[in-house]
C-alpha cells in the first residue's frame, strides 16, 4: 500500500516589513517535520561508511550514535526550511526578490526543532514593490529650451579645417594657442620634490589647446620659442585618474624642441570633398545645418522628458527593496565595464575589488533614480490604463529587425520585450506631454519663461553633434619622435 501523504504547510501568516519586505510565519505540521527527519536519516545512512556495515545498511541507532542526533536534525531542518519556503511562496503567490532569509538564526531554530512536534518558521524576503502615484494629471514642470545656433556650422567647419591642416615647422615666432609643440620635460611634485612617475618625456607632440594637459602646462609652453627652456608650475586636478597625483602641485622643466604651425585648407568645394562625402561646400553646409537642427530638436525633447519624469517621480510613493537597488547597481557596473572594454581598456585589471566597491557606492544614487523613474512609469501605465497596441508592437519589431544583418543570432523574445518596453515608455512620455503643463525656459535667462504650452512630441532621432565626415588629423610636414606620459596628459 502507498504511504499516506505527508501534511504540508497550510497555516501561513504574512506581515509587511519596511523596505518592501515581507515576513511569512509558517506553521509546519509535526508529520512533515518527522518525514523530513526520517529522510535525513535515510540520506545520511547511504553516505556514511562504518566498519562492519555495508554502505547504506547502517542501522539507525548505530548511525545516531556515530554522527550524533544534532547533525541529523540540522540536515533535516535545512531541507525542511527550503521546501517550506517554496510551498509558502507558491501558496501565498508572493513575487520574491533576491534570497529569502530566516528571521533569527539557524542555531536558534535548530534548538526548537523537535521532529515529533509542529515547528513555526518565520522567513523574511524582499518582494516586488507596489508603486503608486499621488497624482497623474495636472503636473507642472520646467525644461530648458534648446535652440539651433547657425554659428555652430562655421565652428564645425573651422574645426574640420584644423584637423585637415598641414603642419609646417615654425622658427620665427613664439608658440601660440593652436600650434603643435614638440617638447621634452620632466616633472616633480612641488611639496616634496619627488619625481612624478610617468611625468617625463622626450620629443612629445603637444597640441596647444585648453584642456590637452594638466592645468598650467599648455599655458606655460605658449610664448616659448624653439630652443627655449622653462620651469612651469602646474596643478593636477582633484579627480585625476592616478590617486597619488590628485590635487597636488607640480613643477615641470620644459624645453621646446620644435614648433609647428597649421596651414589651413581653403574653404572651398575641394575641402568639402576631403572632409565629407559631399561634392560642394554648399551641400556640406546644408548637411551640417540639417543635422544641427535635428540635434537641437532631440536635445530639447530629451529635456522635456527629463523634466516630466522628475515631476512624475515627485508624485511617486514606493519603498525600494535593497535587493532591487543592488541589482540595478550591478547593471550599471556591467554597462560601465562594457563601455571601458569597447575603448580597449583592460577591465579585469581596472576592476579590482576595491574599485568595484567604490563604484557601487558611487552608483547607488543613479541606480535609485533609475528605479524610481521606471516604477513611476509603471504606476502611470496602471493608473491610466495605458498600453501598446499589438499592431504597433509588431510593426516596430519588424522595423528593428530589418536593421540586423543576421536575425538568427537574435533572441525573438528578448527583442520583443525590449521593443515593447521602449514603445511603452515613448507612449507614456507622450501622454505626459499631453496632460502636463510644461514650461520651456530660456537657458540665457532661466527666471524668464520662453513659452508655456502643452508640448508636442518630436520624432527627431538622437544623433551625436554633427561634424564633417571623414575628418583626418593634421598632416605633419616633418616627422618627430613621440612618447607618452601618464602624468602630464
Amino acid at each position: 500500500a502507498a504511504p499516506p501523504p505527508v501534511p504540508t504547510a497550510r497555516r501561513v501568516k504574512t506581515s509587511s516589513l519596511p523596505g518592501s519586505r515581507l515576513a511569512l510565519e509558517v506553521g509546519v505540521p509535526a508529520g512533515r517535520c518527522k518525514a523530513s527527519y526520517e529522510a535525513a536519516v535515510e540520506r545520511l545512512s547511504r553516505s556514511v561508511r562504518l566498519p562492519g556495515f555495508r554502505k547504506g545498511r547502517v542501522p539507525k541507532p548505530v548511525l545516531l550514535q556515530q554522527i550524533g542526533p544534532l547533525r541529523v536534525k540540522a540536515s533535516a531542518l535545512e531541507d525542511l526550511v527550503d521546501s517550506v519556503l517554496r510551498d509558502a511562496v507558491e501558496q501565498e503567490k508572493v513575487e520574491v526578490l533576491g534570497q529569502p532569509s530566516l528571521s533569527g538564526n539557524f542555531e536558534e531554530l535548530l534548538e526548537k526543532f523537535d521532529p515529533a512536534k509542529e515547528l513555526v518558521v518565520t522567513l523574511e524576503m524582499d518582494v516586488a514593490p507596489t508603486p503608486t502615484l499621488k497624482s497623474t494629471k495636472g503636473l507642472s514642470a520646467e525644461a530648458e529650451s534648446v535652440a539651433y545656433d547657425p554659428a555652430r556650422v562655421d565652428e564645425l567647419l573651422d574645426q574640420s579645417r584644423r584637423q585637415l591642416a598641414t603642419l609646417v615647422p615654425v622658427s620665427d615666432r613664439a608658440a601660440a594657442m593652436g600650434d603643435v609643440a614638440v617638447v621634452s620635460f620632466s616633472g616633480v611634485f612641488s611639496d616634496d620634490k619627488s619625481a612624478i612617475e610617468g611625468g617625463s618625456a622626450n620629443g612629445l607632440d603637444v597640441e596647444l589647446e585648453e584642456g590637452r594637459m594638466i592645468s598650467g602646462f599648455v599655458e606655460g609652453v605658449v610664448g616659448m620659442k624653439p630652443g627655449d627652456k622653462k620651469d612651469v608650475n602646474c596643478q593636477f586636478p582633484d579627480d585625476y585618474p592616478e590617486e597619488t597625483c590628485r590635487g597636488r602641485k607640480a613643477l615641470f622643466s620644459i624645453s621646446l624642441d620644435e614648433l609647428k604651425g597649421r596651414e589651413l585648407p581653403a574653404l572651398d568645394d575641394a575641402f568639402a570633398q576631403q572632409a565629407s562625402d559631399k561634392k560642394t561646400l554648399s551641400e556640406l553646409r546644408e548637411d551640417l545645418e540639417s543635422r544641427l537642427k535635428q540635434d537641437a530638436e532631440q536635445r530639447q525633447k530629451n529635456n522635456r522628458h527629463e523634466a516630466l519624469l522628475k515631476a512624475l517621480v515627485d508624485q511617486l510613493e514606493v519603498e525600494l527593496p535593497e535587493s532591487l537597488i543592488k541589482e540595478e547597481i550591478n547593471s550599471l557596473l556591467q554597462e560601465t565595464a562594457a563601455q571601458m572594454a569597447q575603448q580597449g581598456m583592460d577591465v579585469k585589471k581596472l576592476f579590482t575589488p576595491e574599485t568595484v566597491q567604490n563604484l557601487a557606492q558611487a552608483s547607488r544614487g543613479e541606480a535609485t533614480e533609475r528605479l524610481q523613474r521606471s516604477l513611476a512609469l509603471k504606476a502611470l501605465a496602471k493608473a491610466e490604463g495605458i498600453s501598446v497596441a499589438d499592431k504597433d508592437l509588431e510593426a516596430k519589431i519588424k522595423e528593428v529587425s530589418a536593421g540586423f544583418s543576421d536575425t538568427n543570432k537574435i533572441d525573438p523574445q528578448r527583442l520583443r520585450d525590449a521593443v515593447a518596453e521602449d514603445l511603452l515608455r515613448e507612449t507614456l512620455l507622450s501622454w505626459l506631454e499631453e496632460n502636463a503643463k510644461l514650461t520651456m525656459v530660456d537657458p540665457a535667462s532661466e527666471d524668464k519663461p520662453a513659452k508655456a504650452s502643452k508640448a508636442k512630441s518630436s520624432k527627431a532621432k538622437a544623433e551625436q553633434e554633427p561634424a564633417a565626415e571623414g575628418q583626418a588629423k593634421a598632416k605633419p610636414a616633418a616627422k618627430t619622435s613621440k612618447s607618452k606620459t601618464k602624468a602630464a596628459e
